[in-house]
């Protein structure tokens, strides 16, 4: 009977279990055949247990890249994480505001700033600035080639160097599925969501969320999805567009009325290594206000 089974999957020692997780889940399964018309809870509960183990991914014989971005334009996006000393942090965002939009605007240049802002809640004292390329590596490189040459790009850096702890940057691809990134009114708040996927996970982890996406975006809070090119790798930042906290909450607590999103948080949970959360506000010169 189900209850027996119930008793005997519990004693059996959670290393050997692990290491013979598919025996296991198959006997399982197998057993529990008769019981398919059980309640909505036990259909949850088999969720669960299947996730505990990552599910194997059909080889590929192309790059992640090439199947998770966008084929229809070349962009390439850079994240710069600049943490700055308490004490300059209101000298820094004033540099910055004075120099950034400046480069934004300029034609020469293949690049734009698709938002800048302060972090709020999460790591303090830092800035985040997301930039887009069009037109991929070459584009990226001509940017940094002719600000070598910009005297006023020049002098900023110097200046900034003064006042930061520590930078660091990620060249980023977007996901397919979500929308790209545009200006927006405000006021708003931002959430950079970033999770450090276990190494080969990637194209699971799209598989999910290229149908998940849907579930969040009635409310237009989605505003970005990115995958890690070069810098820490297998890194995927979401970033979102709330009103306030309240908003936030509402917001991500009504995603799980939909059908289907307990699903993608089951089965997306064991492909992370780490999750980190950001909560930021928009500098006066972001595009995304």
């Amino acid at each position: 009977t189900l209850p027996r089974v119930n008793k005997t999957v519990e004693k059996l020692n959670k290393v050997t279990f692990l290491k013979r997780g598919k025996i296991y889940i198959d006997l399982y399964i197998a057993l529990t055949t008769t019981h398919l018309s059980a309640s909505h809870n036990r259909n949850r509960e088999d969720s669960w247990f299947k996730s505990l183990f990552v599910r194997k991914v059909d080889p590929r014989k192309d790059a992640h890249s090439h199947l998770l971005a966008k084929k229809e334009d070349n962009n390439l996006y850079k994240i710069q994480f600049h943490n700055v000393k308490p004490e300059c942090l209101d000298a820094y965002n004033k540099l910055c505001e004075d120099v950034l939009p400046s480069i934004h605007a300029d034609p020469e240049y293949p690049c734009e700033l698709v938002g800048t802002w302060n972090t709020w809640y999460g790591e303090q004292d830092q800035a985040v600035h997301l930039w887009r390329y069009r037109g991929g590596y070459p584009a990226l490189t001509d940017v940094m080639n002719k600000l070598r040459q910009n005297k006023e790009f020049m002098d900023y850096r110097n200046e900034r160097g003064k006042m930061l702890l520590s930078r660091r940057n990620q060249l980023l691809l977007e996901f397919s599925f979500w929308n790209e990134p545009v200006p927006r009114s405000g006021p708003n708040i931002y959430e950079l969501r970033s999770y450090q996927l276990r190494p080969g996970t990637m194209i699971e982890w799209g598989n999910y969320w290229a149908r998940a996406i849907e579930f969040r975006q009635q409310n237009h809070e989605a505003v970005g999805g990115f995958f890690s090119q070069i810098g820490s790798l297998y890194m995927v930042h979401h970033l979102w567009a709330y009103k306030d906290l309240q908003s936030r909450e509402d917001t991500r607590n009504a995603a799980w009325q939909h059908e289907g999103w307990d699903e993608v948080v089951y089965y997306t949970v064991p492909l992370i290594q780490h999750m980190e959360s950001r909560i930021m506000i928009p500098m006066k010169s972001s595009p995304l206000k």
